[in-house]
């Protein structure tokens, strides 16, 4: 695919991100644009491989190295229709999805892969611009009516896709806009709110029904659900953080991550937040607990809000700079990664872990403590490693651990699995029939590429249930109708 020797003629090369200094001082997305004439090099590098890995690596199974092709070949319509066939999103994953089918491109094997997030991107802002994303409404209704309860990724792919399908979907959010942690989880210097919202359009022109502030399970009655709609989608994610519990934990000024990320996307929206409720790093010493994606973006958002420092500790050892041999292509690699936070500033530390927080007189957190462990599982204590540094504001990015059970889980009396999530058959049902699960709820913290997917999947599965419903009603009512007597 793409230019048979281009892969040889052009180097691996993406947008630069914007002056540090610059961006830090706003909340705008960070890559600067990137020239036609450099994409379309970018896709003569997607080699004639045979047997094209990224596939493997994409869990939509995106048609890679067909819209490579397309855009060396400047066939850019056609491209976005590839685009679209796999995934409902792209404008996502484009953006915050860390590209597994890169780690698996075949050219990645001994030079830099192809750079298959950025071409996916600029496809779909190409077909934005061009408006050739427009509103793909059924051509028929079935009359059957589905609840989406979620708005995520997961949500936002199932209800689209049963939309579409024909079917008379309804999504319902706890919060007060629709996205899930699109909308208040990733920063917006990461996916500007706006992004969202254009599809949310496309979305609602289709038919999809949007209702917000409503909470299942508490506002909102399960039984009601249950009465009103034939299948039901659960896609609330995994929202159970996990905590760190160690002495001092209940002092003032320590929050999860998903305390203070939302409220920072809060603010670049225009709400005004309550004072006495508000979480800033301005003018503190903040330390950042969990080295990953969270972790990162907590990062981003300290530095913008102007911290006094910022520190972001991992108890994991640090990564090998280059691919460890521990995971060959084509699988995910364990490697250092650079985000853009890191080059933002602050300092990052790995084997450590926080044993206690002291607090001062008025009970805010002042100071954390700490030692220097060794390598996994056991993360033991390294003697004589023990320190302490002054700590204004501590967010905990340790992950997720499934599911918030209390509310509509318990009221709908799904069957949970061995790692807290919702259990479900090989069609996404869950124990209760006509009740489905999709996204992180069914299979834990997960990408955003596996939510759309898992939204995906799921939605063909509640398509077939509900196909299956109107069979079994039209042969009862023919068995009614028409009454054989059996000899």
């Amino acid at each position: 695919m793409g230019k048979n020797t281009g892969f040889m003629e052009y180097p691996r090369e993406l947008p630069e991100r914007r002056p540090i200094p610059q961006r830090v001082n706003d909340w705008f997305e960070i890559y600067q644009d990137f020239p036609e004439e450099k994409l379309r090099n970018q896709g003569a590098r997607c080699m004639d491989c045979g047997v094209p890995f990224c596939h493997t690596g994409c869990p939509v199974n995106n048609i890679i190295p067909d819209w490579n092709d397309l855009v060396y070949r400047g066939r850019w319509k056609e491209a976005v229709r590839q685009l679209h066939a796999t995934n409902n999103f792209p404008e996502f994953t484009g953006r915050i999805c860390p590209a597994p089918c890169e780690a698996a491109c075949v050219l990645g094997i001994n030079q830099p892969a192809v750079t298959i997030k950025n071409i996916e991107k600029s496809i779909i802002e190409r077909g934005f611009q061009e408006g050739w994303i427009r509103p793909e409404p059924p051509r028929r209704r079935t009359g059957k009516k589905v609840a989406v309860v979620g708005s995520g990724p997961a949500g936002l792919a199932a209800a689209q896709q049963l939309c579409r399908a024909g079917h008379l979907v309804t999504v319902y959010e706890k919060a007060d806009r629709i996205g899930g942690l699109l909308r208040y989880g990733i920063p917006q210097f990461k996916l500007e709110k706006k992004i969202i919202d254009r599809r949310l359009e496309q979305m609602s022109a289709e038919g999809v029904q949007f209702v917000t502030s409503a909470h299942v399970g508490k506002n909102v009655a399960v039984e009601d659900l249950q009465n009103e709609f034939d299948a039901i989608v659960l896609a609330g994610g995994s929202e159970q953080p996990r905590d760190l519990q160690v002495p001092g934990r209940e002092l003032r000024g320590i929050h999860f991550a998903m305390e203070f990320l939302p409220q920072q996307n809060k603010r670049c929206l225009g709400d005004e937040l309550d004072p006495a409720s508000d979480i800033l790093a301005t003018g503190k010493r903040a330390v950042i607990i969990g080295g990953g994606d969270t972790g990162a973006d907590c990062l981003g958002t300290c530095h913008r809000q102007m911290p006094k420092s910022v520190h972001q500790f991992e108890i994991m050892p640090m990564p090998p700079d280059e691919r460890s041999p521990q995971t060959p292509w084509p699988l995910w690699p364990m490697q250092l990664r650079t985000e853009g936070a890191h080059e933002e500033g602050g300092v990052r530390d790995w084997s450590i872990a926080t044993t206690s927080f002291t607090g001062d007189a008025n009970g805010s957190v002042a100071k954390l403590h700490a030692v220097r462990v060794g390598p996994p599982p056991k993360f033991e204590a390294i003697a004589g490693t023990e320190f302490t540094i002054d700590a204004e504001l501590v967010l905990i990015a340790m992950g997720f651990l499934g599911p918030v059970r209390n509310g509509m889980i318990e009221q709908l009396g799904v069957a949970i699995d061995q790692r807290g999530n919702v259990a479900t058959d090989d069609d996404s049902m869950t124990s209760v029939p006509g009740v489905f699960a999709a996204g992180d709820m069914r299979r834990g913290q997960s990408l955003v590429v596996w939510a759309i997917d898992e939204g995906r999947k799921t939605a063909a599965a509640v398509d077939r249930y509900l196909q299956d419903i109107t069979r079994g009603k039209i042969i009862l009512s023919m068995a009614a109708a028409s009454p054989r007597t059996v000899v």
